[in-house]
């Protein structure tokens, strides 16, 4: 299991209490001088977490208080019961796209997928005729801005949506906290879909992807400034998001007729996630300074 810088503290801060603290808990872990900062290492990131929040709560190690013994057993990798305890912000986002896949029959189910898409629409034989914008917020139907987030199109898009949200959303949630996840998520959503309604006009388009390329934005640029074991992503997988995002750029699938692509709606999420990432990332770096 690798070593989770869980704390780093400017060295003129006395961790002498805590470290006792760790020690009569048995708690392994170990202490380096990096950079000006103390660095304290400990086996898994659900360790960490829980020595984060045990020295928010006792920072002198106060040895007064009957503490339960934390050990590395504890740290062994959850069930998946207790990994959607763990990310409750994740998974409801997630149970709620599925809902949306099963009432619109995976965007079969034209009527249904009206209720969430961008801008009004109705179904007139072969043709859909679509609303402008500004005619479906004078409607007072502001929750369009957001919810096409929740549409998609097919089994497999549907899949690789919610894994790579799954994945990057669970990482947020654990060193950002719930509410903020929500609304990053919230703030993709509305980038992505304005970009691709001011690129290609009233259009039906849909899911998560215009999100996830925001959490991957954020994750990125915030790594590069402030760097966290939460947002560093396995080897690859920002050259190989980067690399599909140029691909469907090319418009190769639309040539091939595998559908449109809403390429725009990815732009708009990388850049807002990239923005996010940035002072984030800035903020959480001055904090340690």
């Amino acid at each position: 299991m690798s070593a989770v810088a869980a704390m780093r503290l400017p060295e003129q801060i006395d961790l002498s209490g805590f470290i006792s603290l760790l020690q009569r808990l048995q708690v392994p872990h170990r202490v380096a001088e990096e950079a000006g900062e103390q660095v304290l290492w400990v086996p898994g990131e659900q360790l960490a977490q829980q020595v984060r929040e045990l020295y928010e709560r006792y920072p002198q190690g106060d040895a007064e208080v009957q503490m339960v013994p934390v050990s590395a057993a504890e740290d062994a990798a959850p069930g998946f019961i207790q990994q959607l305890k763990n990310s409750r912000m994740t998974s409801a986002v997630l149970l709620l796209t599925f809902l949306a896949a099963a009432i619109t029959l995976l965007g079969d189910n034209l009527v249904a997928v009206s209720w969430l898409s961008f801008v009004d629409y109705r179904v007139q034989g072969d043709y859909i005729y679509f609303s402008y914008l500004r005619d479906t917020l004078a409607s007072g139907q502001w929750w369009r801005l957001l919810t096409p987030m929740l549409i998609h199109f097919g089994i497999l898009h549907l899949a690789m949506n919610t894994l790579w949200f799954w994945e990057l959303g669970r990482r947020i949630e654990a060193r950002q906290g719930a509410f903020m996840l929500l609304g990053l998520a919230l703030l993709f959503s509305l980038a992505a879909n304005f970009a691709q309604y001011l690129h290609a006009g009233p259009s039906l388009f849909g899911g998560l992807s215009g999100v996830l390329y925001g959490l991957l934005g954020h994750c990125w640029i915030f790594q590069r400034l402030a760097p966290t074991h939460a947002y560093r992503l396995p080897p690859g997988v920002l050259v190989m998001m980067l690399a599909w995002l140029l691909i469907c750029m090319t418009g190769i699938f639309e040539l091939l007729q595998f559908g449109a692509i809403a390429n725009a709606a990815h732009v708009g999420g990388l850049l807002a996630g990239c923005l996010t990432g940035l002072l984030g990332g800035t903020l959480a770096r001055r904090q340690r300074t």
